[in-house]
């Protein structure tokens, strides 16, 4: 046992403790879970190294957790500590494990003045309440560092960053952020958010869902007077992003939304939305809440392409301190193509699996794990495709396809052109799939989305017809 008069740094103690180690563990471990390990300070029989990440951490103490406690009470003393910190992925200061805590982005105290009961009160104040800190509800981890960049998000990137030097006081205003599940609005809209509280900390931010907005209305109804403060409450934020505003479903709740709006607009606060469609789809909402969307800038996110899929995963690896060969990263980048959130799935499951397992994490495994994990995407089909194959199922001609004509054969064929385009194509528009087929507008395309829906529930020959073209598109045994 080293005594600790003798020992004049930390990497002492440390290089002392991995000749242990060594002798130990298996040499492929060694390198792959220690060597990575940096000393940072020690005092008082604790030792603080630096690990590339909390995965890294958390796995070091379920395999090793015997091996460390026996190789520091051998090399420091029965008393001794170790403590972690992790090595941040961008400039900033790490966090320190245990008893840590991610730095959230945080509003200022806001004013707001109170009235006596006897005192007839203004329209925009909280009886009883002084000072007021809204919590802005932001994940800390959705910052713009880790958004990976591509043709798929950098319109909504580049608005982004401009918004957030100059928030409610640029054309993006309302910034309408839409597109499918799994690319990216979430990330994008809060990391809006996040860059404001850092170079605008006077201004107070707010992230929360439609749904979360509809329900706070519902309750703010329900109870006397209740109301105006609800009111009150969101005509004080400065940067209002509302997330999912497609689930803003209620006519009350819009009603207030629409006032909250103009409030907001009016007096140069910036508003935020996403939805997982466009503003011309979104259903039973009111025209002038429609027509306020389209103020400022709407963005499409669209499936990231394979560049920026790559880009992701080596950016994933790197916050999660692990070494993937490019082959596996190449080989999961080229099969998952859908979106980031499914890309980022695979990808820890394949760690997950290789840490449990106690496996080398191979091309092999990853085909494994891709093939229980993963769909065979669905990219190679297009509208054209879908028209052609409709076509020849039912031996009609494109030009019938795409005319007037009111026959039963024809509207049927169209309307399901139309369903399965909406079904199997991602990101796909009912303005766009109108466009192509026949010129038709948004709430054609629906409604017959809607009609096939009920005749596959009610028509088994119907039924049939959909079953086959679909089998046509997308073959089953691939």
């Amino acid at each position: 046992m080293l005594n600790q008069g003798n020992i004049s740094r930390h990497a002492d103690v440390w290089n002392n403790c991995l000749r242990v180690i060594e002798n130990i563990i298996d040499p492929q471990k060694f390198e792959t879970w220690f060597k990575p390990i940096v000393p940072v300070d020690f005092k008082d029989n604790t030792l603080l190294v630096e690990v590339p990440s909390d995965f890294f951490r958390e796995y070091i103490e379920e395999a090793f957790l015997d091996v460390l406690k026996s190789t520091l009470k051998r090399v420091i003393g029965a008393d001794a500590r170790l403590l972690y910190q992790v090595r941040p992925v961008a400039s900033g200061q790490a966090m320190v494990l245990p008893a840590s805590e991610v730095n959230a982005p945080m509003n200022k105290a806001v004013s707001i003045d109170t009235y006596h009961p006897s005192e007839n009160p203004g329209p925009f104040v909280f009886p009883g309440l002084k000072k007021l800190v809204i919590n802005p509800r932001l994940n800390p981890v959705f910052n713009f560092s880790n958004l990976i960049e591509g043709e798929c998000n950098k319109m909504g990137i580049t608005a982004g960053i401009s918004i957030s030097d100059r928030p409610g006081k640029t054309p993006f205003n309302p910034l309408f952020i839409f597109g499918g599940p799994g690319l990216g609005k979430t990330h994008l809209a809060q990391a809006i958010g996040i860059e404001v509280t850092r170079k605008c900390p006077e201004l107070v931010v707010l992230y929360l869902t439609g749904s979360e907005f509809k329900t706070q209305y519902m309750n703010a109804t329900s109870v006397h007077n209740k109301l105006a403060d609800f009111l009150a409450f969101y005509m004080r934020i400065d940067v209002l992003i509302v997330d999912d505003i497609q689930d803003l479903s209620s006519t009350g709740a819009q009603h207030a939304f629409f006032n909250i709006f103009n409030h907001l607009h009016q007096n140069g606060k910036q508003l935020i939305f996403t939805s997982d469609r466009a503003p011309v789809d979104l259903q039973n909402f009111e025209q002038r809440l429609l027509s306020r969307f389209k103020w400022g800038l709407s963005v499409q996110l669209t499936q990231p392409d394979y560049s920026t899929r790559l880009s992701m995963l080596r950016a994933r690896c790197l916050r999660e301190g692990v070494s993937i060969p490019d082959n596996v990263l190449e080989f999961l980048a080229s099969k998952i193509k859908s979106n980031f959130r499914e890309l980022e799935g695979v990808l820890i499951s394949l760690i997950a699996h290789a840490t449990l397992a106690h496996r080398e994490i191979s091309l092999d495994l990853a085909e494994q794990v891709t093939g229980s994990l993963v769909t065979e995407q669905q990219s190679n089909i297009s509208i054209d495709t879908v028209q052609d194959t409709v076509c020849e199922y039912f031996n009609i001609t494109h030009e019938q396809m795409i005319s007037p004509c009111r026959k039963r054969q024809i509207v049927q064929a169209r309307q399901i052109a139309m369903y399965l385009s909406r079904t199997l194509i991602p990101n796909c528009s009912l303005s766009t799939i109108g466009a192509e087929i026949g010129g038709k507008d948004h709430a054609t395309v629906l409604h017959a989305c809607t009609t096939v829906t009920d005749l596959m529930s009610t028509d088994r020959t119907f039924r049939q017809y959909v079953s086959d073209i679909q089998k046509m598109l997308v073959p089953v045994d691939r």
